[in-house]
């Protein structure tokens, strides 16, 4: 170039502005370039940059830099880091790791190979008015995942994976020697293996062939690989589980025994891995003992072994709509650790002695053997108790087994529990839980709402119980005893904790003022103040057509829990110290934490907390994915079970507003679907963000979250597990209706015409005959 000084401050301009087009004349006077012979440089400058493509034209005569020539000599070197959030359209947003910071908007061409999820250096650009943060992805930090799912297209010379998650906005290129026998249309998994700087599209090769689309065990297994679930145990992890024999006689060494116990579990009908059992005994002095008993898993995975390094990988149970994917294999899940009736089991407990207004007077933690006595399900143990209080409302008092009792028992301090909780500042949230009756195929016949009854609470409230004093003894910063009793201060050894942090003070004020707006009042200028106002609203708003909308709305408010070594207490729950350690055979860091709770009762050294604060991380990631996984999983039989009834009419609750749509759930069921914001009807409709509403532009009819509305299922993709709907007018459903009865109604007339035709003609017949005999 004539002046490379000269062409690398014109580059800076350009770098600058990546967003804006400029003319040779525009560039000149930003560079001061006002004489003929000044200008004319800048013009063949900019047009030699162009010819090396580092400026692409954009219109005749204006340009722009090319992306791919932006670098840290020609903008101030501003960098973020963060979590790429990619969508459909290509460009993407980065949340910065760094708290407080605004998201980060991507243009699709600065994107720079990174994918959904990746960790990536960001660039800065120079601030635009009016405009989002904006930037360049100038490094990959950590790919989020290189395996994935999708449907394969095959051509003559090569193949392509169209990937099932929407968020992976590129094909993934296969060369035919890597499709490992994979057919045309079929879904496999790919592993990216390439992404070459000068290819639109990354590289991969089959690693698994999973089957058609549209199969039921083919679309369960695309959800698993889809979050990174293994489909199968390592040949190590089976083998050793194999070796694992019931405990014997040694085994039972050092253990309290409480065989002799009045025990029992209480679990979903189809559970086959029970992983806690209470016992229940009335001592002389009038208080009972209540042992909340945990299988004793980590008496059998051992740290290191093979068992254990794959239930970290998986770091959870997965609970699909058809299936279990465990954490331990089976063997130990669903037998050796599962709590089964009159089988001695090992077990890891927390036994308390109470009085009867649920006080703990008493506590201890450690090893036992266990023999349950009974297993009930939520239903039976449900029915006991709704017997149990009729028959003490009628002053009638049946003779029950000792286990009935022991139930009733329990209740009753379970609810004391339950509403000390409440008094303490405990926020009731309650979820709706999706379930499905499935046919012999795994297709869906029925979908219905699990409700949550006493015997759920029953066994909730003691498992509270049992995770608040585990972390407790630990985490207060006093030696203290199994038995309650502290003594001389120290530092708190490091643990696992459940955390949940307070809500985000921006979202609650907008929640607060919206609730304000329909005439509801909440207090928050404190803690207990706030749960208060949150558990009067429910009430309030229970069984009225707000309620879908404010539980929504008020979730959302909240931040999510997660594991961590630091402890800030757990606020939806009021506990100043929470852990999980009642559910090892499905979660790793109860694994974690018996261990831990194991190595502190014999006086062992604390655990470093920067290695244990990853391994919390890594769990609360595989939790999400979990959680993500059983969701699509529950999408697609949503969507398997709406595929036979297109036009068929149902009630539904507004529950999403958006830009591009309303999405609504029906009632009873919970399947949603979208109403395109283009098919409603009678007016320009827009979102507005601040009171969650779609609202006309000429006549201000408005369509809110939690808004009752009739709609009609339109279409239902399985393979993108998407249902679209259609909003159903008053006015169509009476002309339906008057079109049904018009077509009845002529049908009718129809029939009785026809019949009066034949009446007429035997009456004249009738008549002729009496006057033949008159005559």
């Amino acid at each position: 170039m004539n002046n490379d000084k000269f062409a690398t401050q014109i580059l800076k301009i350009f770098a600058n502005a990546p967003f804006t087009a400029y003319n040779y004349k525009q560039i000149a006077s930003k560079v001061g370039a006002y004489d003929k012979a000044a200008r004319q440089l800048v013009q063949m400058t900019i047009y030699e940059m162009a010819e090396s493509k580092i400026l692409v034209e954009e219109g005749r005569g204006k340009y722009k830099i090319n992306p791919k020539h932006i670098n840290d000599d020609l903008l101030p070197k501003n960098y973020i880091v963060g979590t790429i959030d990619m969508k459909q359209t290509g460009k993407a947003y980065v949340i910065p790791q760094e708290e407080g910071r605004e998201d980060v908007m991507i243009a699709p061409n600065y994107t720079r190979h990174a994918l959904h999820g990746d960790t990536v250096k960001v660039l800065m650009f120079p601030q635009r008015k009016m405009h989002k943060p904006e930037g360049q992805v100038v490094e990959i930090l950590q790919r989020a995942k290189t395996r994935f799912v999708g449907r394969v297209q095959k051509m003559e010379k090569f193949a392509f994976l169209v990937c099932d998650n929407r968020n992976m906005v590129v094909d993934i290129f296969i060369p035919l020697s890597d499709l490992g026998g994979a057919e045309d249309g079929e879904k496999a998994v790919v592993e990216m293996t390439d992404w070459p700087e000068q290819m639109n599209n990354p590289v991969g090769r089959v690693v698994k062939r999973l089957g058609r689309p549209g199969d039921n065990n083919v679309e369960m297994q695309s959800i698993l690989a889809e979050y990174d679930f293994p489909l199968d145990f390592p040949a190590d992890a089976e083998s050793e589980a194999e070796k694992i024999k019931a405990p014997a006689k040694k085994d039972l060494e050092g253990r309290r025994d409480y065989r002799k116990t009045l025990t029992f579990t209480i679990d979903p009908a189809d559970a086959k891995d029970f992983d806690d059992a209470l016992s229940f005994k009335r001592l002389k002095n009038g208080n009972y003992e209540v042992g909340v008993h945990i299988a004793d898993v980590s008496h059998y995975v051992k740290p290191g072994s093979a068992i254990d390094r794959e239930a970290y990988d998986r770091g959870t149970s997965v609970y699909l709509v058809d299936r279990t994917i465990p954490m331990l294999p089976e063997r130990l899940c669903n037998g050796v650790c599962s709590l089964r009736p009159d089988e001695d089991k090992l077990c890891f407990s927390a036994v308390f002695e109470m009085n009867d207004r649920a006080e703990v007077l008493d506590r201890w933690f450690g090893k036992t053997v266990i023999r349950s006595d009974r297993r009930y399900c939520y239903e039976e143990a449900q029915e006991i108790i709704e017997n149990g209080k009729q028959e003490a409302e009628s002053g009638k008092r049946k003779a029950e087994s000792e286990l009935d009792d022991a139930i009733l028992e329990l209740h009753k301090l379970a609810t004391v529990l339950r509403d000390a909780r409440y008094k303490e500042g405990a926020i009731n949230f309650e979820s709706q839980e999706v379930k499905f009756k499935l046919d012999e195929n795994a297709k869906p016949i029925g979908v219905y709402i699990k409700e949550q009854k006493e015997a759920n609470w029953l066994i909730e409230e003691f498992m509270l119980l049992a995770n608040r004093n585990v972390a407790e003894y630990v985490g207060k910063t006093s030696k203290t005893s199994s038995t309650g009793k502290t003594g001389k201060t120290s530092k708190a050894k490091t643990f696992v904790y459940r955390v949940h942090d307070e809500p985000n003070p921006e979202k609650l004020n907008t929640f607060v003022e919206f609730v304000t707006k329909l005439g509801f009042k909440m207090k928050i200028n404190n803690r207990k103040a706030l749960a208060d106002s949150y558990n009067r609203l429910f009430e309030q708003i229970a069984g009225r057509g707000e309620e879908y909308m404010i539980d929504n709305i008020a979730i959302r408010t909240m931040s999510k829990a997660y594991y961590s070594t630091e402890n800030i207490g757990h606020y939806g729950l009021a506990f100043p110290f929470y852990t999980h350690f009642t559910s090892p055979i499905r979660r790793y860091p109860d694994l974690m934490v018996h261990r831990l709770l194991e190595r502190y009762l014999e006086g062992g050294a604390s655990v470093a907390a920067e290695e244990y604060e990853e391994y919390c991380k890594h769990c609360s990631l595989m939790e999400k994915r979990a959680a993500d996984a059983e969701r699509a999983s529950v999408k697609y039989k949503q969507a398997e079970y709406l595929s036979d009834k297109l036009g068929q009419v149902f009630q539904a609750n507004i529950s999403g507003v958006s830009k591009w749509g309303i999405y609504a759930e029906i009632e009873g069921n919970k399947c949603e679907g979208m109403i395109a914001i283009g098919s409603l009807k009678g007016d320009y409709y827009m979102l507005d963000e601040d009171n969650y509403q779609v609202i006309g532009r000429r006549y201000g009819k408005c369509y809110k979250l939690g808004d009752s509305v009739r709609i009609r299922v339109k279409n239902v993709d399985m393979l993108k597990k998407q249902i679209d709907f259609e909003l159903v007018e008053e006015e169509e459903e009476k002309t339906d209706k008057t079109s049904k009865t018009s077509r009845t109604s002529r049908s009718s007339k129809t029939g009785s015409t026809s019949k009066t035709s034949k009446t007429s003609k035997s009456g004249k017949n009738r008549k002729s005959n009496k006057k033949s005999k008159k005559q």
